[in-house]
């Protein structure tokens, strides 16, 4: 059996962001990851700059690996109705194939111990974490951090509420190879659901979509529902019907919950999707998963000085500060897919931001933050 200062179950952006900050500072980390380095995940592989500088001070900068430099930003709906802003702080796009694959590396560079395994139970006794896994090994932790995704089996045994409601939505997503601007991001709109498009490393076209269940399942496969639905968007269609797919078929994710989750559950502090989802029509999940390695991060650093004296104070600390920095930004985004959902209201809001466009720069701003401090 190991002793470890802190475990933390996934190795996805949040997990391997929150395992460099500790191991910076001294504490050891281990990541039990399922999956194996690296590999695409369904995503939509934006990120806004407000993190940019905390990676850059954790030895990660993105634009060392050909990430894309995004200041442009369009919505189209359903209908082809247009607008378009600069971002007010820009993004830049990378594939998770390669960022978590070079955040793991750099995690490992620090000291950080990576195990390739699946959790099967976590439990806590006398302020002592205990976990187990598939190949019946264990881990002791004083802290654990729960970064494993959307939805895991881990969350049927803690009796998550949102794990008991079925979620309508799924999620597809692919590269291609053919002509689109580097410096845009762009969201489609087409019955029943979103599409995200910009570019990354390699000069690929991202391509991801969000829909609900009930349309998608009219339709036999994913090619005729893109063919029947997705690309009756005229701009989609010009830009997949004039690509190349790089992928052998698209990657699908199933039961999308943005249900409301709790930031902490049996005394792990849960970070990144594991927390909460933003809706991807507001383009800044992986942004909100860094900025919740950060806050897990620094909570757990004052925790471990005997700046927070229990871990009752450092649960509260924790919540609390997840809560300012999310809470409003995920009843924005639920806010506006309500209204987008309705393709009568998202035809009446694209036309009045058309006619008022400095409100689409104010409404970015309330689904994503400011620059994070860098590390200390």
């Amino acid at each position: 059996m190991v002793q470890n200062k802190v475990v933390i179950v996934g190795g996805g952006l949040a997990g391997l962001v929150s395992a460099i900050h500790l191991s910076k500072k001294g504490i050891y980390v281990t990541v039990i990851e399922k999956n194996i380095y690296p590999k695409h995940k369904v995503c939509g592989e934006y990120i806004s700059n407000e993190v940019l500088p905390y990676l850059q001070s954790l030895g990660f900068n993105p634009l060392q690996f050909q990430a894309k430099e995004i200041t442009d930003f369009t919505l189209s709906t359903s209908t082809n109705t247009t607008i378009k802003t600069k971002l007010p702080l820009g993004g830049f796009g990378i594939s998770r194939y390669t960022l978590d694959y070079e955040l793991a590396n750099l995690a490992k560079q620090n000291g950080v111990e990576i195990v390739h395994d699946y959790v099967n139970q976590i439990d806590f006794q006398n302020e002592i974490f205990t976990i187990t896994t598939k190949s019946n090994k264990t881990f002791t932790a004083d802290i654990v951090i729960g970064a494993y995704g959307k939805r895991s089996n881990i969350d049927i045994s803690l009796k998550r509420s949102f794990i008991q409601q079925k979620s309508p939505f799924l999620a597809v997503k692919a590269h291609y190879e053919g002509e689109f601007p580097e410096d845009k991001v762009s969201l489609y709109n087409f019955k029943g659901g979103y599409c995200g498009v910009s570019k990354v490393e390699n000069d690929h076209i991202n391509v991801c979509y969000i829909t609900s269940y009930d349309a998608f399942k009219k339709y036999t496969d994913i090619d005729e529902f893109q063919n029947k639905v997705l690309l009756q968007n005229k701009q989609l269609q010009r830009i997949i019907g004039n690509s190349k797919l790089m992928f052998p078929s698209p990657l699908t994710i199933s039961q999308i919950s943005f249900a409301e989750k709790q930031p902490v559950e049996n005394h792990m502090l849960m970070c990144g999707d594991t927390a909460g989802m933003i809706h991807p029509l507001c383009g800044n999940g992986m942004a909100m998963a860094i900025h919740s390695a950060q806050i897990a991060s620094e909570t757990i650093i004052q925790y471990f000085n005997k700046e927070i004296s229990t871990r009752e104070e450092l649960e509260e600390m924790y919540t609390r500060e997840w809560r300012k920095a999310f809470n409003k930004r995920l009843q924005m985004g639920r806010k506006l897919a309500a209204l987008f959902n309705m393709d009568f209201f998202s035809e009446m809001i694209t036309l009045g931001l058309r006619l008022f466009p400095w409100i689409l720069p104010i409404i970015i701003k309330k689904t994503h933050g400011k620059y994070l401090k860098p590390i200390q």
